[in-house]
């Protein structure tokens, strides 16, 4: 039927990984409804620890990674998608354990498909991705519990990273006033662009571990972390405010106490955007390309090749990466 370029992860005799950009055949994809010629990418955390062979990501390889994709319907057995169509998939197994964005065809189930909204070019829905839509779950989960602009300061941890930078950003845009958290101290003005008003070094959040709760601070969260950070963020909520957490690269666990919660009524809420249903990641599409639409969505993309991508996942494992890194696939 074809070949195509994909970036494939395979596992030498000797139990190493390499990453490399190979031809695959079409015949290759796994079963489903709708096959998709993938213009556009990206580079999320999730895709750099499938890449490296971690099987709490990626069970069996060889394996093409990629979480995200955007493109053009090549092929379709149901009504609802056909030929020439544009669209996007993103989450479900793509990319775990079903070939991912990261080569130039996918086939997946229609069931993973959503159509591009008409607001966004393929290009923009990749530079937000998986990222874009996670940070706008965020927001809409901060705003149903109560959240409104005016309620300042909101902060944001891992603020130089994907999903951060984009809920930086979308907050911003929504009237907030955004306290940024990062490690990066050459990052300020890179935040600051994307409409921070404060920056808080990484360090800040870490103190007072040993407290069972801290001076209150933040009207809102967004923590893209987890770990020790988020539960001082938790300490340090204003009474009834509430933290969406979403991210876990320091840690999956934390020392907690029922104090803050039962002192302040604040909440802590879960976001997951692999899972969910597809009619709720279709509303914060259209959310995305319509009231929420990022004006500076350039910004916080650096845009690659599929042969740069390599490089590009060692940098994101070694905790290099600032905004969002989209994979065109020419």
């Amino acid at each position: 039927m074809g070949s195509f370029k994909a970036l494939q992860t395979s596992e030498n005799a000797d139990g190493r990984f390499e990453t490399r950009v190979l031809e695959r055949e079409i015949e290759e994809l796994p079963a489903g409804e709708v096959l998709i010629r993938v213009r556009y990418s990206s580079l999320n955390y999730k895709d750099a620890l499938s890449a490296s062979g971690n099987r709490g990501v990626t069970r069996n390889f060889p394996h093409t990674p990629g979480i995200d994709a955007a493109g053009v319907v090549a092929e379709s057995s149901v009504s609802e998608f056909a030929a020439g169509d544009e669209v996007i998939v993103t989450g479900y197994d793509l990319g775990m354990n079903t070939a991912g964005g990261f080569g130039q065809y996918i086939r997946v189930p229609a069931a993973w498909v959503i159509k591009r909204p008409a607001g966004l070019s393929l290009r923009d829905a990749m530079v937000l991705g998986t990222a874009g839509l996670t940070a706008a779950l965020c927001v809409d989960k901060l705003e149903q519990a109560g959240l409104e602009p005016g309620d300042d300061p909101v902060l944001v941890t891992g603020a130089t990273g994907g999903v951060g930078s984009i809920a930086v950003a979308l907050l911003a845009s929504l009237g907030y006033n955004v306290a940024a958290v990062t490690g990066k101290a050459d990052q300020a003005d890179f935040l600051n662009r994307l409409g921070a008003k404060q920056v808080v070094e990484r360090g800040a959040l870490q103190a007072g571990l040993e407290k069972p709760i801290l001076k209150e601070q933040w009207a809102g969260a967004v923590d893209t972390v987890g770990g020790e950070i988020l539960f001082n963020v938790v300490k340090s909520l204003r009474r009834g405010a509430s933290v969406a957490c979403c991210g876990l690269t320091a840690g999956t666990s934390f020392q907690a106490n029922v104090l803050p919660f039962i002192l302040r009524g604040v909440n802590l809420l879960g976001v997951d955007s692999v899972e969910i249903p597809l009619i709720t990641k279709a509303s914060m599409w259209d959310k995305l390309s319509l009231q929420w639409k990022l004006p500076n969505l350039d910004e916080l993309v650096h845009e690659i090749t599929l042969q740069e991508l390599p490089d590009a996942i060692e940098r994101i494992l070694a905790g290099q990466q600032v905004g969002r890194v989209l994979v065109r696939l020419d």
